[in-house]
């Protein structure tokens, strides 16, 4: 095993980058100064030695011919893709200088970045560039697409993302995924239900609006209408009060508010229930009874039902289930949401929001990039785009684009690809991959913190964030020490947290020689739970103050427009988000992208399998190949995977916008499926709704 990134040959221990759960242990073969082959580290405690598909095949995508190797200069139109090599040298002067102009004349705020976790590297992704950000006086991007509005929902209920050790979810005896593909999205929770099943006899349940893979693997799948996972969950809730299957004891001692809650739940009885939800009474009552009988029992909360407009509330609900069985005290019992406050890092020293002199900074959602670039006074007059892609991530996409096609946005993007955002560019930098860099991961599932040494020589004139943002700093004259500190020092300073117990040990001398660390884990309650009372708040004042009800609700689901269908773009298998749906290895391991619906739904329709079907709303307009069958509930559509662009996928369309106009882009990919998502704003956190829209479909 070597870590020399000089030495031409042998094998190298690494991290995946990925924004996944899993965060694996890799193991890199190379041959004449090339990795050749990606595999899992088997001596990692937890991924032991597997590893997807996407990461399997990465060394196709680093090797790409399509890779990224110079500065570019945009010479066509906006979304052409015509472009030129120019130099670093007047890459970084043409940036800086536009950028000084725009702040004597509109301010900093005129300026915007807009990036996201490609690389979860932490340096990369949260490091030097809020550094930059802050010192300049952008404005501030709210990073809100993922997990925020469950994040903030369970934080009600237990004060911080802390679960339970997924290692010890091998002894539990019952598994729930609720709302999580995690055969796609957290295979190794997976890999440790299916031990538990053949050491324990557990039992596997799976909810979920669609029969994916993780629910065909499943004792028990529990099909559900989008957006009504709350109701479900307070409906067991009612059935565990009713027949007396609560842990009277935990909840006195470790908990507020259960005298409340008991009152509150006897009003969605199962029936009731059922309505809203379309899981059977009988099912509803055999969960119930299945939950409270069962030790111990393990719910992994996904990400799937937060992405509605009721997300929050939803995982505030849920996570109050643990709590009335009281399995929290168990060893395999509890819930996981994330843990990432077990490896929660000094972000201020890594951050320097004390750069930040306008404390009054305007903030931006990125959910709602579109009304940012098109509607937005004083307008965005630069973005600035890394580590995301969200001409294809972001929601209600052609209005985005709209954004992105203004000729008076200036605009620069660094990647390792010409991605659909980067056709829009004025300026496209290129992006080293994260084996060429320094960096240290935290796994927001595991416990374990990792750290990442260059394997390979930067590619062609590719740089890191770090880089850019180091030449960035000097053009625009920025002379802070800040900007000088070497990877290795800003590591060293992220993991000075004395505010983190679960630290202790963990430094970045330590992490060279051992490359992973666990964190110094505890029982949960073997203290107070950071909430206001210290104990798990099934009644919470403090949302009471925020303005919600301080009792788990189900709130139905925001209007969406007269449309038929209920429609959940859910994750891929072998793509995540936008990455590697440009890679030709990737394309060919998912195929092709399908809309799957019931057949019941299609019959009306006169559609059949394969025939190739138009989905539609205000939004937009997609062409996608029907698969009918019986994966999902009449009156829900989902499709899977963000595809990208191809030039035998536009079309020539005008569709309309909500606002009732005709939208100006007329270029849509037929598979950009984001066209068709809603960008409003979760109840909590800022969050994503991608997964509450509606739609038409006809065959075509």
């Amino acid at each position: 095993m070597s870590d020399d990134k000089n030495q031409q040959n042998g094998i190298f221990r690494s991290v995946c980058s990925l924004d996944c759960p899993d965060q694996c242990g890799l193991l890199l073969h190379k041959k004449d100064g090339k990795i050749v082959k990606v595999e899992g580290d088997p001596n990692h405690p937890v991924t032991q030695g597997n590893i997807c598909n996407k990461v399997r095949n990465m060394a196709e995508r680093i090797y790409d011919g399509k890779r990224l190797k110079t500065p570019l200069k945009r010479i066509g139109q906006k979304g052409e893709g015509k472009f030129t090599p120019i130099s670093w040298e007047e890459a970084i002067s043409t940036i800086t200088t536009r950028w000084k102009e725009m702040i004597q004349t509109d301010g900093p705020e005129s300026i915007l970045p807009y990036s996201f976790y490609g690389n979860m590297g932490r340096i990369a992704a949260e490091g030097i560039d809020r550094r930059f950000w802050n010192h300049l006086g952008a404005s501030q991007l709210d990073r809100a697409i993922c997990s925020s509005a469950g994040s903030v929902g369970y934080k009600y209920t237990m004060g911080g993302s802390f679960g339970i050790d997924p290692e010890d979810t091998i002894h539990s005896k019952l598994i729930i995924f609720w709302g999580i593909n995690a055969a796609s999205t957290n295979m190794h929770q997976v890999v440790l239900a299916q031990k538990a099943r053949k050491q324990n006899g557990a039992k596997i349940v799976v909810i979920d609006v669609q029969k994916n893979q993780t629910a065909r693997l499943a004792d028990w799948f529990i099909p559900i209408y989008p957006g009504t996972d709350s109701a479900l969950a307070l409906g067991l809730m009612h059935i565990l009060f009713a027949e007396n299957m609560v842990d009277d004891d935990f909840l006195q001692k470790y908990t507020v508010g259960y005298t409340e809650l008991r009152e509150h739940i006897a009003s969605y009885d199962p029936v009731k229930v059922a309505e809203i939800t379309g899981v059977p009474v009988e099912d509803i009552y055999k969960l119930a009874r299945m939950y409270g009988t069962t030790s111990p029992a393990y719910i992994r909360i996904g990400n799937g039902p937060q992405h509605h407009d009721n997300g929050g509330m939803f995982v505030r609900t849920v996570s109050c289930m643990p709590a009335i069985t009281g399995q929290w005290l168990v060893k395999g019992g509890g819930a996981i949401k994330g843990n990432s406050g077990y490896l929660a890092f000094n972000s201020e020293s890594l951050q320097r929001p004390d750069l930040l002199k306008n404390k009054h900074t305007r903030v931006i959602n990125m959910n709602q990039l579109g009304d940012a670039l098109m509607d937005l006074n004083p307008p965005v007059k630069s973005l600035y785009v890394y580590g995301s892609n969200p001409a294809v991530v972001a929601p209600s996409s052609n209005k985005v684009r709209n954004g992105l096609a203004r000729e008076d946005l200036f605009m620069v993007v660094h990647d390792l690809f010409l991605t659909e955002t980067a056709k829009y560019a004025d300026l496209v930098l290129p992006a080293t991959s994260s084996f060429e860099n320094t960096d240290f991961y935290t796994s927001y599932w595991h416990h374990y913190i990792q750290l990442q040494q260059p394997v390979i020589e930067p590619f062609a004139e590719a740089k890191s964030n770090v880089e850019v943002f180091r030449l960035l700093a000097a053009g625009m004259g920025f002379t802070d020490s800040v900007f000088a500190e070497t990877e290795a020092e800003m590591i060293a300073s992220a993991l000075d947290h004395p505010q983190n117990p679960y630290l202790e040990g963990i430094c970045y001398e330590n992490l060279v020689e051992k490359t992973y660390m666990k964190a110094q884990t505890k029982p949960l309650f073997s203290g107070a739970l950071p909430t206001p009372s210290g104990k798990i708040e099934l009644y919470s004042e403090r949302m009471k103050q925020d303005g919600y009800p301080p009792l788990p609700t189900y709130i139905p689901l925001a209007d969406d427009g007269d449309f038929r269908f209920s429609f959940v773009p859910g994750p891929t298998h072998h793509f995540l988000n936008s990455t590697f749906s440009n890679n030709s290895k990737h394309i060919s391991l998912e195929k092709e992208p399908r809309l799957f619906m019931h057949q019941l739904d299609a019959e009306s329709l006169g559609i059949k399998d394969g025939d190739l079907v138009r989905v539609w709303n205000l939004r937009g307009e997609c062409m996608i190949k029907a698969a009918v069958g019986e994966q999902v509930l009449p009156g829900v559509v989902v499709t899977q995977g963000l595809w990208a662009d191809a030039a035998e996928s536009t079309y020539a369309g005008a569709p309309v916008s909500s606002a009732g106009r005709a939208d100006t882009y007329v270029q849509s990919a037929k598979y950009l499926i984001n066209q068709l998502t809603p960008d409003r704003i979760a109840d909590m956190g800022g969050g994503a709704v991608f997964f509450s829209g509606r739609v038409n479909v006809e065959k075509i």
